[in-house]
């Protein structure tokens, strides 16, 4: 039989508590703040479920449900809609939770609230259908107008059935770890109840959870999880994909001569020395005798330590003669090795085979989970790699040295700016840069875009009047501003649309210039900063960043050769022979 009064107050029952030592609890987790009528124990087992779910927050969750389907950055799968649709559910929910507890605090009231009525309840339901139907047509128009934009297939029907079951699931589970969490805070306060005042006891209780959690989650989930991530990608980082093969010329790492073995590039560093255009391509592109291009690697197997590793990449470069030609390219990689193919091609065709690229290898693991734990590596990698090519570069008498340059993409970025403080700094040391998807961690790049020109935005900043750095989002914005651009020339090639640059914790609770600003080109006018929700939305967004087209989120091919040309101006080099190599670039 139906009760018309919601569930009495239980020690083991996260949805109630009457107790002000519940307070800190309840406002992690859950409380009541209004919950549906009660049921005995013969009633359906969802209807005791949905006992459990006070009225107010589970209308803030609907809420952000909705809001959750407003435009980001990239189009999104049914999956990743599902999860950021249930994550924000349960964010609102426990906003919801916490609020309701704040108020019970301020009041003093130790009770819980009224449950609400079983008509509150079916009107509820009755706005999240509606909402909710209206919502999802909405969000079907934005994914519509994304995808026309970015040239990416449009969601099928099924995408639909299959967002709401992953945001439940979600959901429920997240609600579940935090009830959990509010049960393991109410059994330590009951226990500190003996020996303390019960608000005492509500904050001591709570204080002990959240460090023994941390304790937990850093000393022991972290660590053995790191250890685990570190074995699988090492494993992986073995195998060698089917197109390489040893190298047969002297000229690259691991072939006959070199300092390294083959096995110890690591598997992007065999990628990378096996492939580029041969001497053949490049005379029959630039219709005149080439030379063959240097690319010389050390891996991470290779030395004891980054700065050993640095060094021996520096003496692979000398004993191949890279210091004789008439560029070096000092390339940083993201987390696992991987250079983008097209940056070092481009510089090979414009120079015909006269450039040596030095790189190296500062991790196993992927470039996102580099950045969560490994970005101090990248950092020391990328300065320990620049100042050991640097030094022998300016030990040559300076008639007779060769341009020295630096580039990486996203994390290797972050790893190729680390050697400058300034861009003064990089002009004076460099003779040019190109720096694509730079992450939001990067300090060169946070610093100059912070200090941009007043007026300019911060998708597409101006800094010093484009004295040494332009900011591009494709080729046509190498000519902004219209001022001298003095040598030595800086790029930083970034899309509105990459949530790699713009993805930042702040985005929590600070709204962001580049949503107070009008939208880059190829992010929709409807894309606005909701709190917590954009969070969610943009993370969601970097996991499939790499899965948009040329120009568009973390995809850089086309535009630079471009950035190549304007930075470098090689001789000889025209705006028809870089349409003409694009169909020649590929980033691997």
């Amino acid at each position: 039989m139906t009760s018309e009064s919601g569930p009495s107050p239980t020690d083991d029952d996260p949805g109630t508590g009457a107790d002000p030592a519940d307070a800190s609890a309840v406002a992690v987790a859950d409380a009541d703040t209004g919950s549906p009528e009660s049921t005995d124990t013969a009633a359906p087992w969802w209807r005791r479920h949905l006992t459990r779910y006070p009225f107010a927050p589970t209308a803030v969750a609907v809420a952000f449900v909705w809001l959750a389907m407003t435009p980001s950055l990239l189009p999104r799968g049914a999956f990743f809609q599902g999860v950021v649709s249930g994550a924000s559910a349960a964010v609102g929910y426990c906003l919801g939770v916490f609020v309701s507890w704040f108020i019970r605090f301020m009041m003093s009231r130790d009770e819980p609230w009224r449950p609400a009525s079983r008509r509150l309840w079916i009107v509820l339901g009755i706005v999240a259908l509606v909402g909710t139907v209206l919502m999802l047509l909405w969000f079907a128009n934005w994914q519509t107008e994304i995808r026309t934009i970015m040239d990416v297939d449009g969601l099928p029907w099924t995408s639909y059935p299959l967002i709401a079951i992953t945001a439940v699931i979600v959901f429920l589970l997240l609600v579940t770890f935090g009830r959990l969490f509010a049960f393991a805070v109410r059994w330590s306060v009951r226990h500190l109840n003996r020996i303390a005042p019960p608000r005492v006891s509500a904050a001591v209780g709570a204080i002990v959870v959240v460090a023994l959690t941390i304790f937990i989650l850093n000393g022991v989930v972290a660590k053995y999880s790191m250890q685990w991530l570190n074995a699988s990608f090492a494993a992986a980082n073995e195998e060698t994909k089917a197109e390489t093969s040893p190298p047969t010329s002297s000229l690259r790492s691991g072939g006959p001569g070199s300092l390294v073995t083959w096995d110890s590039l690591g598997r992007e560093g065999r990628v990378f020395v096996s492939k580029g255009p041969d001497v053949g391509a490049l005379s029959l592109f630039n219709g005149s005798p080439a030379q063959e291009p240097i690319r010389v690697y050390a891996g991470l197997e290779s030395a004891d330590s980054l700065r050993e590793e640095a060094e021996l990449a520096t003496e692979e470069l000398v004993r191949t003669g890279g210091l004789e030609r008439e560029v070096v390219a000092v390339a940083s990689t993201t987390g696992s090795g991987w250079v983008n193919k097209a940056t070092v091609d481009s510089l090979e065709y414009m120079y015909n085979g006269d450039v040596a690229t030095v790189s190296m290898q500062y991790s196993y693991l992927p470039s996102w989970l580099s950045f969560l734990v490994d970005k101090e590596r990248a950092r020391q990698a990328g300065r320990a790699l620049f100042e050991a090519v640097s030094e022998r570069v300016r030990a040559i008498p300076e008639a007779e040295r060769p341009k020295l340059i630096v580039f990486g993409e996203s994390l290797g970025s972050f790893a190729g700016e680390a050697a400058f403080g300034t861009i003064p700094a990089l002009a004076a040391r460099t003779d040019g840069a190109l720096f694509s998807g730079p992450t939001f961690n990067n300090t060169l790049w946070n610093d100059t875009v912070s200090n941009r020109d007043p007026g300019s935005p911060q998708v597409l900043p101006v800094y010093d009047d484009g004295t040494h750095v332009r900011f591009i989002a494709d080729e046509t914005d190498l000519s902004r501003p219209d001022s001298p651009w003095e040598q030595s020339r800086l790029v930083y090639l970034q899309h509105s649309s990459d949530p790699i640059t713009w993805w930042s914790p702040r985005l929590i609770l600070n709204e962001p210039d580049w949503l107070d600003e009008p939208r880059g080109r190829d992010v929709l006018p409807s894309t606005r900063w909701i709190p917590f929700v954009t969070f969610l939305q943009v993370s969601a967004d970097t996991a499939v960043a790499v899965n948009v087209p040329d120009g568009h989120g973390h995809d850089y091919k086309s535009s630079i050769p471009y950035a190549w040309a304007q930075i470098l101006q090689p001789p000889g080099w025209t705006d028809a022979k870089t349409v003409a190599l694009l169909p020649r670039l590929h980033r691997d």
